[in-house]
């Protein structure tokens, strides 16, 4: 039998918070769905072209944004824009070409996805160099626009919003370069769900108010425990799902302090399920990051934010209460009181639930694989093109 030879569609992408991974998954996912004849390859892009010092420097982006929010929230802003700083920053980033040309050698992709700032850094100066000359696409994963995203030799941003296309033309890119399909999500949370089913499953109760609590995937929420306990004055029992991610810490935590809880309280850790806790909840809980938010504006899913780090977070945040999808509270005391109202007030949940539509997100990923299949093979005909003319 004759192997076939696919055509392969490299996606890069960073373990820097779960948002990049996702959508990288998601685009995976459609690809294979809608274009059967090509092979994605997903790649973290710092293992790779970092392997040495990757897990130092996670570490510190890690403890920097847990631990001295401000700092990060500062450098954030004085590089939305492009500047003397942010151009530093970018050189600084755009290193590691040796071992990224030799990625690019041994996959031979067609196209080549970023998923993550810095690779798409690396890709712009390679191609600005003449080290390659693939297509690439930018998928911008927050629902804003930072200059770290930004490059002269990028062929094509994805964006989530209309505003973040108006914001990247603001930046000074090109109109016919941005398109906006919606942040990838993956398929799982395009699915109709029979929520009797997962109420059983998960041994929860159907007939309770539920609330789904999540900190991202290192389950930071607040102040851990003591945010959690300010629940107890609530007026009802309500049903907690919390998820705290890969912070076993704080799940051991909440599992002592919560004991006693009034409201039934059903806590995981990492989990892969998380599309089924959010169709059978009521509201959830939730830092605004760009890829959790978009997968809970799919299921129609009201939100309620809390604490967002200065930066990208904080910009989330504004475009989510901005398009009625989302409140944020501001303190455990109003975090409290915000749930109560939100839990008591029906009427302004299915507004809420309405608002979402107003995306298609159920569609976006198979939109975004359109973009970067139409990109592949507008920029491999001008190829040919040049080559045929001698250009």
């Amino acid at each position: 039998m004759k192997l076939v030879n696919k055509e392969k569609v490299l996606i890069l992408t960073g373990n820097y918070g779960d948002g990049h991974i996702q959508v990288a998954q998601a685009l995976n996912e459609a690809i294979q769905i809608r274009f059967p004849e090509l092979e994605p390859v997903i790649f973290d892009f710092m293992e790779w072209v970092h392997p040495y010092s990757n897990q130092v420097s996670r570490f510190l982006y890690m403890q920097g944004v847990k631990k001295f929010p401000q700092v990060y929230g500062y450098i954030y802003q004085k590089t939305r824009k492009v500047n003397k700083f942010s151009n530093m920053m970018k050189n600084v980033f755009s290193s590691g070409l040796g071992r990224m040309l030799k990625l690019i050698e041994e996959v031979h992709p067609s196209v080549v996805v970023s998923t993550f700032p810095l690779a798409a850094a690396v890709m712009s100066k390679l191609k600005s160099l003449g080290l390659t000359d693939i297509p690439t696409v930018t998928t911008i994963t927050d629902h804003t626009d930072h200059s770290l995203w930004i490059y002269p030799f990028t062929d094509q941003y994805i964006v989530g919003s209309k505003i973040v296309r108006e914001s990247l033309i603001q930046l000074g890119v090109e109109e016919e370069r941005i398109s906006n399909t919606g942040i990838p999500i993956r398929q799982q949370f395009a699915k109709v769900f029979q929520r009797e089913e997962i109420f059983k499953k998960h041994g929860l109760d159907p007939h309770m108010k539920t609330v789904l609590v999540m900190g991202g995937g290192c389950g930071l929420i607040g102040d851990g425990s003591s945010t959690l306990q300010e629940f107890e004055v609530l007026p009802e029992p309500v049903q907690l799902i919390i998820v705290c991610g890969h912070n076993e810490k704080l799940r051991m935590q909440l599992k002592e302090k919560l004991k006693d809880s009034k409201h039934k309280i059903h806590l995981t850790g990492y989990i892969n399920y998380v599309h089924e806790l959010m169709a059978i909840s009521d509201l959830m809980i939730t830092k605004p990051g760009g890829v959790t938010t978009f997968e809970a504006i799919a299921m129609e899913l009201p939100m309620l934010l809390y604490k967002p780090i200065p930066g990208q977070e904080e910009d989330n945040a504004k475009f989510l209460v901005r398009s009625g999808v989302a409140v944020q509270a501001n303190s455990d005391q109003d975090l409290t009181e915000q749930l109560s109202t939100l839990l008591n007030n029906e009427k302004l949940l299915q507004q809420m639930r309405e608002n979402s539509k107003q995306f298609h997100p159920k569609e976006s990923s198979f939109a975004s694989v359109e973009v970067i299949i139409q990109t592949k093979e507008t920029n491999n005909s001008l190829n040919e093109f040049g080559y045929s003319f001698g250009l």
